[in-house]
């Protein structure tokens, strides 16, 4: 019986998308949960993976083609796709080793040519950057491998090689503007392949790229996320074990080995960077201007407008954070094994925020036109810094939730945030949020607001201060607070008055328990 592949259910921001590259062919064997459809929106790439095993019968829209929320993309039937070709042709069995020779051949000679195009992009995306090439001129490629990222104003969109083979030549370099379905390169299928085959015979050299690894450049399948982590800590990749599929190098095996230090620095990187770090000459006034990523103008134009849309006010106040730092520290261990995750602010700071935001609806509620909506439920977002710019992914109905999953939520939030895993329904639809600075040092800052939402809680830095206590000076573990409101919708009374009981509930955690 065969299973249809449906289109996944956009947000009712989202009306249609594009199906950007399918993954496999009619008549290809299919995996469970195996990627078979990416559907790109006008904000992130959503992925349609395999419900059932068996083969990829029929494909019913083509890339290119716009769809709507669940539609049939196509179908899968029962059986594999490996099983039915050999089926079909039982004498291929019988000479395997003349199979393989022939296909030796036919990879060293070369295959048909193909033009490697930009993905199509959404109405509202014009261009994107070709960000990164990662492969070379004639380096050997495998199908649904990376060759190149596409950089525009909302995601970074990878473009996959279409077969094994070699790239022969590149039309578009890095840093270059191309617009939707431009041409990339050219690609060859089956060219590269003898130099593959000659590298699983023969011992791989070392290039001055890769330092004192043995392991041929190209050697491993490495992530998007990953390739930038061992970049930027100049990894050997040779030394990272991969538990992605087919031994697929992750974010996560990059974070490990960092942390237990078993990745070694390569050689020549390390060269370079002597190079660079090399003191400038004295008298020169050295330059450097690179092009503002597309995430980052989309940042600044939201920023920008929210300061020209909205009356926005920001009122100050300072909590004594001593209660919560011994709650912590009495609990910090039982909690952590009962959980599984360790005890953070954030889940304090959300807690009250929901309980104060019960009490003061307005700062809960966001304008619409001229209509004001007051929600009924706190949906709180949590801004999560990445190397590509600040993301809101949001904690849906934080008031029944408990603060153990609070912390959980976010730490699997800042997670997929950097690894570019967040789905585009997990960052709309917040009702308030809260941005810590602190975590960078700041000790006192005016966040700006997050259209639609009329309210916006900043947390700083704790730094102890000497403070009057019942007429004795102190020395007090002290944090700033920043209340961030539009004034169109929330009175400064009002603004205060939620403040003062964020302060009262932190600085008295027992009030959260009984909610008072």
């Amino acid at each position: 019986m065969a299973t249809e592949i449906k289109a996944p259910t956009f947000p009712e921001s989202v009306a249609e998308g594009t199906v950007a590259a399918w993954h496999k062919k009619p008549g290809d064997s299919v995996e469970r949960d195996e990627l078979i459809v990416e559907i790109e929106t006008d904000k992130v790439v959503l992925e349609v993976l395999a419900a059932e095993s068996g083969t990829l019968a029929e494909t019913l829209v083509e890339e290119g083609d716009t769809v709507e929320s669940e539609q049939i993309l196509g179908r899968i039937g029962e059986g594999g796709g490996a099983a039915a070709k050999s089926e079909d042709k039982p004498a291929a069995e019988d000479k395997p080793a003349a199979a393989s020779g022939d296909d030796k051949k036919a990879a060293q000679g070369g295959g048909e040519k193909v033009d490697v195009k930009a993905p199509t992009f959404p109405e509202s995306i014009q261009e994107g950057t070709v960000a990164t090439w990662h492969k070379k001129v004639g380096e050997a490629v495998k199908r649904d491998e990376v060759l190149v990222d596409i950089e525009t104003d909302k995601v970074v969109l990878e473009v996959v090689a279409p077969a094994d083979g070699a790239l022969v030549e590149i039309k578009a370099e890095e840093g270059s503007q191309v617009e939707s379905e431009a041409q990339l390169a050219v690609f060859q299928a089956g060219a590269g392949g003898g130099a593959a085959d000659t590298a699983d015979q023969e011992p791989p050299k070392a290039s001055a790229d890769d330092g004192d690894s043995d392991q041929e450049v190209g050697g491993k399948i490495v992530a998007p996320a990953a390739r930038k982590l061992i970049a930027e800590h100049d990894l050997d990749v040779s030394a990272i074990k991969g538990t992605g599929k087919d031994g697929r190098v992750l974010k996560e095996d990059v974070l490990k080995a960092v942390k237990e230090g078993s990745a070694k620095k390569s050689a020549a990187p390390a060269a370079k960077a002597s190079a660079a770090a090399a003191p400038a000459v004295e008298g020169e006034r050295p330059e450097k201007r690179v092009p503002m990523s597309r995430l980052r103008q989309t940042i600044a134009k939201r920023l920008v407008q929210a300061q020209q849309t909205a009356a926005m006010l920001t009122t100050y106040n300072e909590v004594d954070m001593g209660a919560v730092m011994e709650l912590r520290a009495q609990y910090k261990d039982t909690f952590l094994k009962a959980h599984d995750v360790k005890l953070g602010f954030m889940g304090f700071f959300v807690k009250a925020a929901s309980e104060a935001l019960k009490r003061y609806p307005d700062v809960n509620a966001s304008i619409d036109g001229t209509d004001i909506v007051y929600h009924g439920y706190q949906d709180i977002g949590v801004a999560v810094s990445t190397e590509r710019g600040l993301v809101v992914p949001v904690l849906r109905d934080t008031d029944s939730m408990k603060i153990a999953d609070v912390e959980k939520g976010i730490v699997d939030f800042g997670k997929r945030a950097r690894d570019g895993k967040l789905g585009i329904d997990e960052m709309q639809g917040g009702t308030f949020t809260i941005t810590n600075g602190g975590i960078f040092g700041s000790l006192m800052s005016t966040p700006i607001l997050n259209p639609p939402q009329t309210a916006i809680l900043g947390m700083h830095k704790i730094q102890e201060r000497p403070m009057a206590v019942n007429g004795k000076v102190e020395i007090r573990p002290m944090m700033y607070l920043a209340l961030s409101y539009d004034h169109r919708m929330i009175d400064g009374k009002d603004a205060v008055q939620f403040l003062v009981t964020l302060k009262e509930l932190l600085e008295d955690p027992a009030r959260l328990l009984l909610e008072i």
